[in-house]
């Protein structure tokens, strides 16, 4: 076992562990900080595969962005911050066939293609070559998304508007 692969390991088991404690905790701003652990953990993953694009916007987005606007909007709510979590039932044995279907057809599919469990040689690819592809090759895609992105936008706001009226 290479260094390579512990550092993978320690990465994948406290993305696995803090997600656990996410769906698992009752109180809601512990629920939180641990899903910081969990965006941090994959942007670790991410790095380790030499995607540090992603590693850094998903740093960016959901760490810099996302979890800390969900923790002032908790943590100024006085009211949500003592609020226990209930679910009700715990539904583990609808949640054990599922992942259990969901690992015989990851198999089903390894068996039926052939795949190797090898390391995949996977070229590096900086944020220079993204920033370079997306306004050559891609510019038509990317100009579509950030139409699509502004459409949502207009919608979200007029079903805004409309409940107010």
């Amino acid at each position: 076992m290479t260094f390579y692969d512990i550092i993978f390991y320690l990465f994948a088991a406290i993305t696995l562990i803090s997600a656990l404690f996410v769906v698992s905790t009752r109180n809601i701003v512990y629920s939180a900080f641990y899903l910081l652990f969990t965006f941090f953990g994959v942007a670790g993953i991410y790095v380790l595969l030499g995607a540090d694009f992603i590693a850094v916007v998903q740093i960016m987005v959901y760490v810099g962005g996302i979890l800390i606007l969900l923790l002032f909007g908790v943590m100024l709510t006085n009211k949500i911050t003592n609020v226990e979590i209930r679910t009700g039932t715990v539904q583990l044995l609808p949640a054990a066939i599922g992942i259990g279907i969901f690992m015989g057809a990851v198999v089903a599919v390894m068996i039926w293609t052939e795949w190797k469990l090898e390391p995949a040689q996977i070229p590096l690819t900086t944020t220079k070559d993204i920033g370079h592809l997306l306004i050559t090759d891609y510019v038509l895609i990317f100009e579509l998304l950030g139409i699509l992105l502004l459409i949502a936008l207009i919608g979200a706001a007029s079903i805004a508007r409309r409940d107010q009226e």
